[in-house]
């Protein structure tokens, strides 16, 4: 069975790495004269920064994390966006376990004074 909620975990990951690993890319790409150097440079890149990234702020493993890293550099946001109505929403990744109550429901409490 295909473990989306993991899937779905990754690309997060990936969609925010992938910002860094591009700018990071950006800054360094003048050296490299041939885009073809340029393009092992960024694999490269993104398979080391998505180990590293993955290792010290999430709880995703080494061959999970290789995932996220190739993810980063084919796109991770192309990906999530043809995946979307698949899986849940970013929006609805963070607020999980959050429980909304209609303002005229909340109680007041006294200041204790």
């Amino acid at each position: 069975m295909l473990k989306l909620s993991l899937l779905q975990q990754m690309l997060v990951v990936s969609i925010a790495m992938s910002t860094i690993t591009c700018a990071f890319i950006q800054k360094t790409k003048k050296y490299f004269k041939c885009s073809n150097c340029l393009s092992i440079y960024s694999l490269i890149v993104n398979m080391v920064f998505g180990l590293v990234f993955c290792i010290t702020f999430t709880n995703i493993n080494f061959p999970e994390s290789l995932w996220v890293g190739l993810f980063s550099f084919i796109g991770a946001d192309t990906i999530y966006k043809s995946l979307e109505g698949k899986i849940a929403s970013y929006r609805d990744i963070i607020n999980k376990n959050v429980i909304e109550v209609a303002k005229e429901n909340l109680i007041e409490t006294g200041s204790g004074k």
